[in-house]
């Protein structure tokens, strides 16, 4: 990675929500981010810091963009629907275009301009079948055989979701890991605690794999939406209130909509002498 880089790489940060991203433009240049390094950069004292960080490639016929995207723990992501936003929010600025096509593991996702600073992505449909979250074993996604009775969801991540009376009684630095490795996730799991307060309108708290307690999160938003829906607990649309903000999701036919704002905090270089000393 250092040989590659002779004067530093530039990053920006942004967030959705307090969902912070490190996000880097590979289009114009060969860049790739080793686990190593991901975890330097996202060392919140001796990095930059991040929940994730994403690198946008080039794109092709089928798509404005590639992205690609690695936890704080330098393990790598399937989907992040605030970073996906992030991204579409930075290049509906640059081209002008109020619809785009990114290309990620999850699939191509259209994002499009909803006003008002508001970005909208299609983050697909769910994955409901035990294989697709996917679960070690055949079993009932809608209740799952673990305390608490969750709800695991594929939103190209693994959920898993708790509806609980009060969302302060849940000790999630605790609670997260336990579930988070629990053997019925093969590929761990995102972990929501959910409490309904108000008709279609629902608080959570977020446990990310690979990062910890988050404030907020995009697909674990869509995970809870559509976890409450299956349940009748909710509508298909609702407002999921997080600790760092709200975000509306609308379950439709073609896929499960998140809409938000984004937020240009800065942009900065990673010195040549931080990039060398990963190894």
């Amino acid at each position: 990675m250092a040989d590659q880089i002779t004067t530093g790489l530039p990053f920006l940060k942004m967030h959705g929500l307090g969902n912070d991203f490190v996000v880097i433009d590979a289009r114009a240049r060969d860049v790739k981010i080793s686990p190593k390094l991901a975890q330097a950069i996202g060392d919140r004292h001796f990095g930059v810091g991040f929940d994730q960080l994403v690198v946008i490639c080039p794109g092709d016929t089928t798509c404005d963009a590639r992205l690609v995207f690695l936890n704080a723990d330098g393990s790598t992501a399937q989907a992040c629907g605030n970073a996906t936003r992030c991204v579409a929010r930075l290049l509906m600025s640059e081209t002008g275009l109020g619809t785009l096509r990114l290309a990620t593991p999850r699939g191509v996702l259209t994002a499009n301009d909803a006003g008002n600073g508001l970005v909208s992505v299609n983050m697909g449909s769910p994955m409901l079948r035990w294989d697709e979250v996917p679960l070690a074993r055949q079993t009932d996604t809608l209740n799952l055989p673990v305390d608490g009775d969750p709800v695991a969801t594929g939103m190209g991540n693994p959920h898993c979701t708790f509806f609980v009376d009060d969302l302060d009684a849940i000790d999630l630095q605790t609670f997260g890991p336990k579930i988070e490795h629990h053997p019925l996730f093969p590929e761990r799991t995102n972990v929501q605690i959910a409490q309904i307060i108000g008709q279609n309108h629902i608080a959570v708290r977020v446990w990310e794999r690979g990062v910890g307690v988050t404030l907020a999160s995009g697909s674990s938003s869509c995970a809870v939406a559509v976890a409450a829906a299956r349940r009748g607990l909710t509508g298909k649309s609702v407002q999921v209130d997080l600790e760092g903000g709200g975000l509306s999701i609308d379950w439709r036919d073609d896929g499960v909509w998140m809409t938000g704002p984004t937020q240009h905090v800065f942009s900065g270089t990673l010195a040549q002498s931080f990039l060398d000393g990963v190894t």
